[in-house]
């Protein structure tokens, strides 16, 4: 039985995982950690494109072929995981890679989680608080590199998880794919969790499940954060609830006014 899989592609310190962990609660989804299977597509797609034994044979043919190469991969990748029918698959990458997506699969369903990026990199912040004793690769004394709060921002902002992860958002919004994407706030999640995942059931054209319990998610993904490093925490809390807005006392308001200013497209498309 051929599965109905659909795809996240959030925003770090969104979410996501808490999203996942919901989903999971319904018997019928295998929700996936932070998923390699979109590389494993892109890594496919580099040797179709440049192969010589795929360039000397007819193109159109090529194209059929590897569409269902694409296609047959992920229903192959997660046949060998779960006998679950459904399947949501978390990678940052998806939502800039719709239109690929939608060369082999009809009408992709993406799922994104936004969140007011003062809360994002007020979340970073604390995170490079938190472990003192760790070195993060930011601060450099004798350059001066990352040893202000500024500056810490605007490493993260160039930076992965953060900046790519923001720079593909823009791009998913200028070029007319946002339109197809189920946005989620982060801010409106913690608030209304059952309105929310409401919504992602409208938007799957699924029947909603009753059973999801927000005052208890128990965590079912799982990976190694070690891997991550120190801004990779995916530990979710078991209860959803409202998060503070703490950037004026994180970053500073004079940071958390530049940080609105910086990205006035974003303010104004998700109308924080």
């Amino acid at each position: 039985m051929e599965k109905q899989i659909y795809f996240q592609s959030s925003l770090p310190r969104s979410g996501s995982t808490l999203l996942q962990n919901v989903m999971g609660q319904n018997p019928e989804f295998y929700v996936t950690p932070t998923s390699g299977v979109l590389e494993l597509l892109y890594a496919a797609r580099n040797q179709y494109s440049n192969a010589i034994e795929f360039k000397a044979q007819d193109e159109e043919l090529m194209k059929a072929g590897f569409k269902q190469f694409c296609y047959q991969g992920l229903q192959g990748f997660f046949s060998g995981i779960t006998d679950k029918p459904r399947v949501i698959d978390k990678n940052r990458g998806w939502g800039v890679s719709y239109n690929f997506a939608e060369s082999f699969i009809e009408q992709p369903k993406m799922i994104c989680m936004v969140r007011d990026f003062r809360g994002i990199y007020s979340s970073m912040e604390k995170k490079f608080r938190s472990a003192p004793e760790k070195a993060k690769g930011i601060v450099n004394w004798e350059t001066g590199e990352g040893t202000t709060v500024q500056k810490r921002l605007e490493f993260f902002a160039k930076n992965m998880p953060v900046g790519l992860a923001i720079e593909r958002l823009k791009e998913v919004i200028d070029v007319g794919i946002a339109d197809k994407i189920l946005f989620i706030k982060f801010e409106d999640f913690t608030l209304n969790p059952e309105n929310e995942i409401r919504r992602v059931y409208e938007y799957l054209k699924l029947p909603y499940y009753e059973e999801h319990d927000f005052d208890n998610v128990q965590q079912i993904t799982k990976e190694d954060d070690k891997i991550h490093g120190v801004f990779g925490d995916h530990t979710i809390r078991q209860k959803i609830e409202p998060v503070e807005n703490d950037w004026n006392e994180i970053l500073g308001k004079e940071i958390s006014r530049h940080v609105v200013n910086s990205y006035e497209w974003f303010y104004d498309y998700f109308n924080y």
